[in-house]
């Protein structure tokens, strides 16, 4: 049973939780919610096994048109760490703000049907409760938060019986609930963790192969990254959340061999699909541009090298660019990217950076220093992509980024930050901030939706301006528009969707947690 104070503030929870407790029966009550006997475990595995795949499946979408249309084009041009170099996309692009209603629409109208008509099923079957139910639940906090995180209101606690002409929580309220949600999947998992043989369910984790303790260390790693995001808009809440998840016995993430990624499809790596098969993203001049400034060894793993007009090296392309024609979009760097590659949802370097951003603002993540942990995140990356030379790197006080030289001579420009890598104790609070995110942002390659997400929750790192900017008050948008068809099929629910957007439905308009960045 969760604190009281958490039920208080989540009236939602509590009511669900105790119409559960009257429903049960005075066996049911003594017996743990947690357990379920092997016979209810076989049962629910074969039913639900399918399920479960599919909702893995959705998290970072892996097949291959759902991942161009929910990152690829979206959160990696936005993230800055690719952007579209196939001429078509001149005419419509996320990085200048003409994208058709089809691309505004693509995220809401698959990731939403296909994560809550596979989430029902199993909690049908389950009727809410026991360890494949919390694992559903827990993929479901990991799909909407990801989903929120573009659009910002959606419908979230009145989506109980996959019927999705509901009305939309605002973003607050669906923060709320998904800690409410998670925090049950993490009591439920942790205990079957410890009690039960969930040897039956390998077949069906495309992630961690059944190993539910690691599964344990996702949810309180999702809980942490969560937590970080509400940092500046409820920093209550957040401290107690995040010192929660770092606080758990089982924790969070902390060694690369528990790193969270996930299998390809059979049709393969959809990044390699982007590159290599269409031929729709070369590698983005801001990340090229920090990383060729700090002589990064992780360029080789990150980008493949180009030659264009006798410059040959790591050659960026600038985010909103007018690709002359095809070709000449795809003569620069292409990242690395093989098609047996597995899909990253969270790493261990991205949590030592959001442990040293804890420890920067006074919660207690373990111990560690700012600048320790700030070092490990920097290690346990170049550890994760198999480079020798962290120490080195992580006490360099000089090297800045690059300006950006077009080796077309259409898009340069001079560089836009001066932080260097080397952490230093005596610095400002911005300065340190900014040096995290900056290093956090490298590590978090190629999870371009996450590093938008950070962008806009911090300001930081500093991106180029884009080239071709129909919109110059932003260097990034804030969100995407609502799914247009909402307007059409859900009528009803959108003029209350848009009060508690509390903004026009545009690019424009803030997210609720993005109220630090100026």
């Amino acid at each position: 049973m969760k604190k009281l104070n958490k039920i208080i503030k989540f009236p939602l929870f509590s009511m669900a939780l105790m119409v559960l407790v009257s429903a049960c029966d005075f066996e049911e009550i003594n017996t743990p919610f947690t357990q379920v006997s092997d016979e209810e475990m076989n049962r629910d595995n074969m039913k639900s096994g399918a399920m479960l795949k599919n909702l893995q499946n959705w998290v970072v979408p892996t097949q291959n048109n759902a991942y161009q249309m929910t990152e690829n084009l979206l959160g990696d041009v936005y993230g800055r760490y690719m952007t579209a170099s196939d001429d078509k996309f001149n005419i419509q692009n996320f990085a200048i703000y003409t994208a058709s209603e089809k691309w505004i629409n693509w995220p809401f109208k698959n990731v939403m049907p296909n994560v809550y008509t596979n989430w029902n099923q199993i909690r049908e079957i389950t009727e809410g409760k026991g360890v494949i139910f919390a694992w559903a639940q827990l993929l479901r906090v990991a799909s909407m938060q990801r989903l929120t995180d573009v659009y910002g209101p959606i419908p979230y606690s009145k989506v109980e019986t996959g019927e999705l002409k509901v009305a939309y929580d605002s973003q607050e309220e669906v923060y709320h609930n998904m800690f409410n949600d998670l925090d049950w999947a993490i009591d439920v998992l942790t205990s079957s963790a410890a009690n039960s043989d969930n040897s039956t369910m390998k077949d069906f984790d495309l992630v961690y192969g059944g190993d539910f303790t690691k599964w344990v260390k996702l949810a309180n790693s999702l809980k942490l990254r969560m937590a970080m995001r509400i940092r500046f808009v409820d920093p209550i809440l957040a401290k107690e959340m995040a010192e929660e998840a770092i606080s758990h016995p089982i924790g969070v993430i902390t060694t690369n061999s528990d790193n969270a990624s996930i299998e390809s499809p059979v049709d393969g790596n959809p990044l390699y699909i982007m590159w290599k098969t269409y031929g729709d993203t070369r590698v983005c001049a801001d990340i090229a541009s920090y990383m060729n400034g700090y002589k990064d060894p992780r360029r080789e793993k990150y980008f493949q090298t180009a030659t264009i007009n006798s410059t040959t090296g790591y050659l960026g392309l600038r985010a909103g660019a007018n690709i002359k024609n095809t070709a000449w979009g795809e003569a620069y760097s292409a990242p690395v990217a093989e098609n047996t590659d597995r899909v990253m949802w969270m790493t261990a370097s991205e949590i030592a950076f959001l442990k040293a951003e804890g420890t920067l603002a006074g919660w207690n993540m373990g111990g560690s220093t700012v600048g320790d942990l700030y070092n490990e995140g920097i290690k346990l990356s170049f550890e994760q992509w198999g480079v020798s030379g962290a120490d080195a790197y992580s006490n360099d006080a000089v090297s800045k980024q690059d300006k950006y030289v077009d080796p077309n001579n259409m898009y340069s420009t001079g560089a836009v930050s001066t932080v260097t890598i080397k952490w230093e104790e005596e610095a400002d609070e911005t300065v340190k901030l900014e040096r995290i995110m900056t290093q956090k942002w490298l590590a978090l390659w190629p999870n371009g939706q996450e590093a938008w997400s950070e962008y806009r929750r911090t300001g930081y790192p500093v991106f180029f301006s884009v080239a071709q900017n129909v919109s110059p008050n932003i260097v990034v948008a804030n969100r995407i528009p609502f799914c247009v068809d909402e307007y059409k099929n859900n009528a009803e629910n959108m003029d209350a969707a848009l009060k508690v957007l509390n903004g026009a439905d545009n690019y424009q308009t803030r997210l609720w947690w993005d109220v630090y960045r100026k």
